[in-house]
């Protein structure tokens, strides 16, 4: 029987006149991983604040096991700035300890991309004081993870980390022992890590069995129930719970709900997005152009971002723009914005090569990941009227715009409220709604879930879903990605654009497949060789196809491809031979490399200088194995 490690009974929390907590009876077992869910402001933090014992309630008793061992991740650290990272992470230990502790190698290769921490100017030695916010908090993450504990308690640990990262850290507690509390916004990592969940709502938890898909299920089967007593009730439930079941199955890994109840609920909801109608819409707002990148590189200092890239976003097309950090994603957009601003008369000081043509009726509106300062006196809506008082969203609808505010969450109270007493997430929000207000036909969103709880995420998935136009997203937030865009391109940081077909798994594997290849993991340059000569000559037509793939079946009866002049053929079998030469060289370096590694695990500086000589070799290796398949694919 799991032992009860901490219990909360009927705890009572008040701030000022509100009662964030009124009576919470609730219990944390071992084995268990609950996620804590619930708007902004309704007590959240609170909850888990009492059940770690760091701040007392106001009634009721909070109770922990004798020798009960608890790590905390609070939103606010309490690193010292005047420490290194070092300091902080691994304290006191040499270098040869903590390298033979499998834990604390796997926490700061999956934080930090390896264990000389390669984004930190001196690594490990690296002064806290004038780190930003995210780095500092992943330090902090850090140091929590590398130590064992009987109970983990986690407030909003996916912020700042992008989605390789979080990828990470749900396989990391997967594997854990420890019981997990976590407040988070994210689904996708909600449902990958939780078995049990919390809603916090006007002071009472509310207990759900299973991950998010399962919450989602039961708790649209509790408001349909309750919509019979209150016809009126809202229930955007049942549109996310379609959503989930018609989507990839292995979108959970936990689906115990109910398929025949679930199916029953969601029998006359549509789809989510009528593409078909979107599209048309789109193409008569935006006309056949919206943006062209012909030939672009774009560089941020001495770094290349893309390189002669040729790309183009349609009306109406959906995109998820997902990558390594650094690897020019805000950089792209931000490209984009300023040739909009100018018409496309204009190219930004960002672009060093090319041009970005855009479409004469652009009208763009960008959500940046800082937040527009606003007069702080000036109301909510106020502020939303400013920009417009009515907002037509398409197919005869149109809202006011204090009708847009309730659903974002300001209700009519909260209209009348300044903006300089509004929090981080409602600021956001106000973003937002200034953004949609103006009636763009392009938007960009830059970070957009960062602040929003999971309701007023699942309201604006759903005004997207009936919003005619272009779209580009960039988000850490996986389920946001895949529930409002229908492409996702990657940069990888090889200087270009990638679009995978697969979508964000795709993306992890191509990661995962980087990070073996520069752990020596990969297979042999050669057998990749012969893989990709495969995957070339069996895309390659016999003759030409009909639209049966039935050679012959179209254009003149008999005709082959027209053949390569012999000199350009042979140029390219002497340059496929070159490569193949370098990359021989190469694996044996690597493989030397390797042995070094294993002789001198010991000698940190030593194994840092030999990582970061893979690096460079893996990057040359991968930019000549593209080069060998498209010398190949094109015999």
């Amino acid at each position: 029987m799991a032992v009860n490690l901490v219990n909360l009974e009927a705890v009572g929390k008040v701030y000022g006149t509100r009662a964030l907590l009124d009576g919470v009876s609730l219990g944390v077992s071992e084995g268990d991983r609950v996620g804590v869910v619930g708007r902004n402001g309704d007590g959240k933090t609170t909850l888990i604040r009492l059940l770690s014992k760091l701040e007392p309630a106001d009634d009721g008793r909070v109770t922990h096991s004798g020798g009960l061992r608890l790590g905390v991740l609070t939103q606010h650290d309490s690193l010292d700035p005047a420490a290194t990272v070092r300091h902080e992470v691994v304290g006191d230990m040499a270098d040869h300890e903590w390298a033979g502790v499998a834990r604390i190698r796997d926490v700061l290769t999956g934080l930090f991309g390896g264990l000389d921490l390669p984004g930190f100017p001196q690594g490990l030695d690296t002064v806290i004081g004038p780190l930003s916010g995210g780095e500092r908090r992943r330090i902090a993450l850090a140091q929590l993870l590398i130590s064992e504990q009987d109970l983990i308690v986690l407030d909003e640990p996916t912020n700042h980390l992008d989605v390789e990262g979080i990828a990470w850290l749900a396989q990391h507690l997967r594997a854990r022992r420890s019981a997990l509390v976590c407040v988070t916004h994210d689904r996708w990592f909600l449902d990958q890590v939780c078995t049990r969940m919390w809603d916090v709502q006007r002071g009472s938890v509310h207990e759900y069995e299973g991950g998010y898909s399962d919450y989602v299920f039961a708790r649209a089967e509790r408001e349909r129930i309750a919509a019979q007593e209150e016809a009126k009730r809202k229930n955007l439930m049942r549109k996310e719970l379609a959503w989930l079941r018609r989507g990839a199955p292995a979108r959970t890994s936990k689906p115990r709900f109910r398929v025949e109840a679930a199916n029953a609920l969601i029998a006359d909801e549509p789809p989510p997005r009528d593409d078909a109608e979107l599209m048309r819409f789109a193409n008569s707002r935006l006309g056949k152009t919206v943006f062209d990148l012909e030939d672009v590189s774009v560089q941020a200092g001495p770094k290349v971002l893309l390189k002669h890239q040729t790309w183009q976003l349609g009306p109406g097309d959906r995109v998820g723009l997902v990558g390594v950090n650094g690897s020019g994603k805000t950089s792209l957009l931000k490209a984009l914005a300023t040739a909009a601003r100018s018409g496309g008369e204009e190219q930004s000081e960002l672009v060093t090569g090319g041009r970005v043509k855009v479409g004469r009726t652009v009208k763009l509106a960008y959500l940046s990941q800082e937040v527009a300062e606003l007069d702080p006196a000036t109301r909510v809506l106020e502020a939303v009227e400013a920009v417009r008082s009515r907002v037509d969203l398409g197919k005869g609808r149109e809202m006011t715009a204090s009708q847009l505010c309730e659903r974002f969450g300001f209700v009519k109270e909260k209209q009348w409220t300044p903006v300089g007493d509004l929090s981080g997430g409602e600021r956001r929000r106000l973003q937002i709604l200034r953004l949609l207000m103006d009636e763009p036909n392009v938007l960009f969103l830059d970070e957009p879930t960062n602040d929003l709880d999971i309701e007023t995420l699942t309201q604006l998935e759903d005004l997207l879903d009936g919003w005619p136009g272009s779209l580009v997203v960039i988000s850490h937030d996986r389920f946001f990605v895949e529930r409002t865009t229908d492409q996702v391109y990657a940069l990888l940081g090889d200087a270009t654009l990638r679009m995978l077909p697969r979508g964000i798994d795709e993306y992890l594997e191509r990661r995962a497949r980087q990070r073996e290849s520069a752990q020596g993991g990969a297979n042999s340059p050669a057998a990749q060789r012969t893989s990709g000569a495969a995957a070339a000559k069996s895309a390659k037509p016999s003759g030409s196809a009909g639209t049966s793939g039935t050679p012959g079946t179209s254009g003149t009866p008999g005709t082959q491809p027209a053949r390569k002049p012999a000199a350009v053929a042979r140029a390219g079998q002497k340059e496929m031979q070159r490569i193949e030469r370098r990359l021989d060289r190469i694996a044996e370096k690597q493989s030397e490399l390797h042995e070094a590694l294993a002789e001198h695990a010991t000698d940190f500086e030593r194994v840092a200088g030999l990582d970061t000589e893979l690096r460079e070799l893996d990057a040359e290796r991968e930019e000549l194995e593209s080069r060998w398949l498209e010398l190949a694919e094109g015999e």
